[in-house]
């Protein structure tokens, strides 16, 4: 049989457009002879994922990213063809991802092992992103990023104070008190070896001070260990004994008790001693005036005279 060029023709065109449509999806990343079930997952920000990237379980690839479209109330729809068997639950998560430096964004697929409501074709699963190397190096520098300008401004504000602070009178003065203090240390240096020779030309006289002070130390703890020896709380309960035993004499003594106390208190017992002592004085005094009265005397056997009393007889009765 033969076949005309029109029917060459046609079948030649037909093919043509069947292989540029297939091209087409391929390279669009769709595969018009694909059977693999669709899943779909609604993100707020897919932070650079792009169709045609790998989505993995694990580390393996189990499909790609077919679409990404835009709902009407702004979120982003991701479409997915998944070519496992592996039976992936509904409560899943589909985590965006930094692959690597180069890598790009990728979906890796969370599964909850412990939920068999196992997800079919037009499924949706839960959304999440993990925040990349550069966003995540962005996020921890931003507060630093917000210290360092404070930091910057007021680090400003201080040299502005500073520049108003030090002006030219004050740059003088600021002058002069560290060319004073230069002058104060270099005195300070003369005198500390001013003091240094002394001390070297006095080291004798220190050490002989220090063997005397060690002397004096060593003296004073054999006299307190005399002192702890000889029994000092005995002599403080004497001594208390003897005290004690004063007390009662005085008290005795201010009731009038016993010869002082009644000498003391006893008041006829005074006048009879003031007016025994104030004859005692008379009879001195005439003793002292007559002593012939009292005493005669003859070495050679002469009568004694008699007794003649005084014309002016100093004795008063």
């Amino acid at each position: 049989m033969k076949v005309s060029r029109e029917i060459k023709t046609a079948v030649l065109v037909i093919i043509s457009i069947v292989l540029f449509i297939w091209g087409y999806s391929f390279l669009k990343g769709k595969n018009l002879f694909d059977n693999s079930n669709k899943l779909f997952v609604v993100y707020e920000n897919v932070a650079g994922l792009a169709p045609s990237a790998p989505v993995t379980l694990n580390g393996l690839t189990i499909g790609k990213v077919n679409s990404i479209s835009i709902n009407p109330d702004g979120k982003l729809l991701v479409e997915l063809h998944i070519t496992t068997d592996f039976p992936i639950s509904k409560s899943s998560i589909a985590e965006i991802y930094d692959s690597g430096l180069v890598g790009g964004r990728q979906i890796a697929i969370k599964p909850n092992l412990l939920d068999k409501n196992y997800t079919v074709s037009g499924d949706y699963l839960q959304a999440s992103s993990k925040l990349g190397l550069t966003d995540a190096l962005a996020q921890q520098l931003e507060p630093l990023q917000a210290k360092i300008q404070e930091l910057l401004e007021n680090a400003d504000v201080l040299f502005t104070n500073v520049n108003d602070v030090l002006d030219t009178q004050t740059r003088q003065n600021l002058k002069s008190s560290i060319a004073s203090l230069n002058a104060t240390l270099s005195e300070f240096s003369v005198a500390s070896k001013n003091v240094n020779e002394m001390l070297a030309d006095n080291k004798s006289h220190l050490n002989n001070t220090l063997k005397n002070a060690d002397k004096v130390s060593g003296n004073f703890a054999i006299i307190s260990d005399s002192l702890a020896k000889a029994n000092l709380g005995q002599t403080v309960k004497n001594l208390e004994k003897t005290l004690a035993k004063v007390d009662k004499i005085m008290a005795d003594l201010e009731q009038g008790k016993g010869t002082m106390g009644k000498l003391i208190k006893d008041e006829t017992m005074y006048t009879n001693f003031a007016k025994t002592s104030k004859e005692l004085e008379l009879l001195l005094q005439d003793v002292r005036l007559n002593p012939t009265r009292y005493v005669n005397v003859s070495l050679f056997g002469k009568k004694n005279k008699p007794y003649v009393a005084p014309v002016n007889d100093t004795i008063k009765k």
